[in-house]
């Protein structure tokens, strides 16, 4: 059958909104990705990977839907880029779709459209596979729907086609789902729903729900406070209005602390780091590489350090995936970074009404987040005294107590550390305990400064380059010599992290196609300040100068011990610690 798309009214334009409405329902219920396009090829609705597509022309990736609008009957593709319809995709060979199902919308015989879904993983396919029949019904009668929608004498109709569609489907999705009455009683409910929140399905329709918005959002969901029956649910999930028939609501949701833990595993863990990200080829990353695969699988403490910028996350990260814990979540805190007044409930958690201000509902601690994986704390040298002590009880005894609880909590937690700091001499000086130190530094990792791996700046700044400008979608047509002088003499007091910031400013300045050079490097690194002159001025250097100066001018040439106490006075420092720098520096 050849159906006519020319001189097609452009009606789904005029119904945008309930199409966006109906393909986040069918979204939701199929688990799939939905966009609905008009006779033009236009996307009027979208949602998943096509949701920030909509208003756009689809390319000449679309040899099924313009199939579907020429011949106004259902094309299901088993296989993406196989089927002749894909063959002037140009996408084809790496097609990574696994199931596409695609209906026409008809409005009084003339295709205006075609509603369709994409299945990307193997999982989806499976489910869309084993309903298979259910499915396509529904989607299309919802391509029925959304004519209907056109004609506005089927309202009802449309209305009530919706809601009995839904009631064929909703005992296949695995999440809670209600179909509420505008009284709030239920009118339909899945199996999912009555378990997570606890009502029969024998007289559920005189059961009233309330249902009260959360403002927190835990990845696609809203939170949300379901009361029914006297009793009260946190759940996460989405409500959809519907005004049909008997029922004005769907709710889709599950049990908020599930959501919780998953928000935690994607933010926590959402990117897998392992060595491969730890770039280099200089002899001290090698050797760095393999105390990390050596360690990996240990549960003992690690203590990381470095100078700022050198990259400690980095090697936290590449412990977690490289170990058996790899499948647990990877938990980071900055203990310099957050107010000394907040640190302890971040690390260990509260119960609710623990403190003014405090949730009423508690909050998990980072220990317990990181409850089979890693925790990382990130400058550890700033963690204050008191907490110093509440962190060694629960590494000692491999458990936690929320603030206002006296009930611990059992952990599994591997602990790295990382800090820029000598907390040897922070022990000295009694600002870091002893016993949390070596309780911490029972693995040490240190990582050397750029500047004392030259051979690897040229593959970092080739790497960071690279992606930098695939990024801002800006081709390299070359980089000439001088940027490659400038980079390898600059000194990079601030590490790896001091360099990509750099490469990234190149990549954000120059044209595309780009010609690299000197020029296109900051102010400082190109400019004539010579770093490398500057390459012993840190602290350490001064302090030395310092101590050295005051021992000559202060000091006497027997170096008695009555001398001596006169220097570390001027200093302002103890006899012992003039004693221990003194030796440190090889002033004797």
């Amino acid at each position: 059958m050849e159906v006519n798309v020319e001189n097609v009214p452009q009606d789904l334009w005029e119904i945008s909104g309930a199409a966006a409405k109906y393909a986040a329902v069918i979204s939701r219920v199929l688990r799939v990705d939905v966009e609905i396009v008009d006779g033009n090829l236009y996307r009027v609705a979208g949602t998943g990977r096509f949701s920030g597509l909509v208003g756009k022309q689809m390319s000449s990736a679309s040899g099924v839907y313009r199939q579907v609008l020429k011949t106004g009957r259902p094309l299901v593709i088993r296989e993406p880029g196989f089927s002749e319809f894909c063959a002037d995709c140009p996408n084809w060979q790496s097609c990574d779709e696994t199931f596409e199902m695609s209906t026409p919308i008809l409005y009084r015989g003339t295709v205006v459209g075609v509603i369709g879904f994409v299945c990307f993983t193997e999982e989806q396919k499976a489910h869309i596979q084993d309903n298979f029949e259910v499915f396509f019904d529904f989607l299309a009668q919802m391509a029925d729907i959304l004519a209907s929608k056109v004609v506005e004498s089927m309202e009802y109709a449309r209305s009530l086609a919706l809601g009995q569609l839904l009631e064929t489907v909703v005992d296949k999705v695995d999440e809670g789902v209600l179909l509420l009455a505008p009284d709030g009683r239920i009118v339909r409910s899945n199996r999912a729903a009555q378990q997570i929140l606890d009502f029969p399905l024998e007289g559920q329709d005189a059961i009233k729900v309330e249902l009260l918005r959360g403002e927190t959002r835990l990845l696609q969901y809203t939170e949300y406070t379901v009361s029914l029956q006297g009793r009260s649910h946190d759940v996460a999930g989405n409500e959809y209005r519907l005004q049909h028939g008997e029922s004005s609501s769907m709710f889709m949701f599950r049990d908020a602390q599930l959501m919780h833990d998953d928000a935690l595993r994607l933010a926590s863990s959402h990117e897998r780091l392992g060595l491969d990200a730890i770039l280099g080829t200089s002899d001290v990353i090698v050797t760095l590489k393999e105390q990390v695969a050596r360690f990996a699988d240990s549960n003992s403490s690690v203590l990381v350090t470095g100078e700022s910028g050198t990259g400690k996350e980095l090697v936290a990260r590449a412990l977690n995936e490289e170990g058996g814990r790899k499948e647990g979540p990877f938990v980071a805190i900055n203990c310099g970074a957050i107010p000394e007044t907040l640190l302890e409930s971040e690390l260990f958690g509260y119960v609710g009404g623990a403190f003014t201000g405090a949730n009423p509902k508690g909050k998990m601690g980072r220990f317990e987040q990181a409850n089979g994986g890693t925790l990382f704390l990130d400058e550890i040298g700033d963690m204050p005294l008191h907490l110093q002590a509440k962190l060694l009880r629960a590494l000692e005894q491999r458990e936690v107590t929320r603030l206002g609880s006296t009930q611990p909590t059992a952990i599994d937690v591997r602990v790295v550390s990382a800090t820029n700091r000598n907390l040897e001499e922070m022990v000295h000086n009694g600002t870091f305990r002893e016993d949390l130190f070596y309780r911490l530094n029972v693995i040490p990792i240190h990582i050397p400064p750029l500047r004392e791996r030259p051979r690897d700046i040229h593959l970092l700044s080739k790497v960071f380059l690279e992606q930098s400008m695939d990024r801002l979608d800006k081709e390299i047509l070359t980089i000439k010599e001088s940027f490659w002088s400038a980079v390898s003499e600059y000194h990079w007091p601030g590490n790896v992290r001091e360099l990509q910031n750099s490469i990234e400013y190149v990549a954000n300045v120059v044209d595309s196609p780009a010609v690299i050079t000197r020029e296109t490097l900051p102010l400082k690194v190109r400019s004539g300040m010579h770093e490398s002159e500057y390459a012993d001025y840190n602290l350490e250097t001064m302090e030395r100068t310092l101590i050295q100066q005051a021992l000559k001018a202060f000091g006497d040439e027997t170096g008695t011990k009555a001398a001596k106490e006169r220097v570390a006075q001027k200093l302002g420092i103890g006899i012992a610690t003039l004693y221990r720098k003194i030796k440190k520096y090889g002033l004797e």
